[in-house]
């Protein structure tokens, strides 16, 4: 992942963790109405509190198995993470360009593509010029790759 997406990544934990104090007192509060056992709002704040420190452990697995790549470990002979893509679809004689990025850093709409995803698979490992197909749920589709950069 990029050294942008792991501080995006920190971030985000940092004020998912910002947040407990504020479920606490939440709870805190419910428990002083009375009767747990018939009390929506404590059900509500523990249920939230449960979900809160979910996704604390899952970020901070993700932080803690990060791997930052350096743009000066990258090469531009074979499509690799944070490469840069330029490929045609074949089959759409439509041009597309986007970078392969790690999944929590993926936003097809700014152009960031997720090395998971059936094309970026296809794509790694292969060369400029090379024509590679990806199995995708409607079929396979069929890309040249017209450029690779940094």
């Amino acid at each position: 992942m990029s050294q942008e997406g792991l501080d995006k990544l920190k971030k985000e934990l940092s004020e998912a963790i910002a947040q407990r104090p504020v479920i606490s007192a939440a709870i805190a509060e419910a428990r002083e109405k009375g009767d747990l056992s018939e009390n929506a709002e404590y059900e509500s704040a523990r249920e939230a509190q449960g979900l809160l420190e979910l996704k604390i452990a899952q970020l901070q697995d993700k932080v803690a198995n990060a791997k930052v790549v350096a743009a000066s470990q990258l090469s531009t002979d074979k499509v690799q993470m944070l490469n840069k893509v330029k490929v045609e679809n074949i089959a759409a004689k439509a041009v597309m360009e986007f970078t392969i990025v790690g999944e929590s850093e993926a936003d097809f709409s700014k152009g960031l593509l997720a090395a998971t995803t059936p094309i970026a698979r296809a794509l790694i490992g292969h060369g400029k010029g090379e024509i590679v197909e990806a199995k995708v749920p409607s079929g396979v589709m069929k890309f040249k790759i017209l450029d690779i950069s940094i």
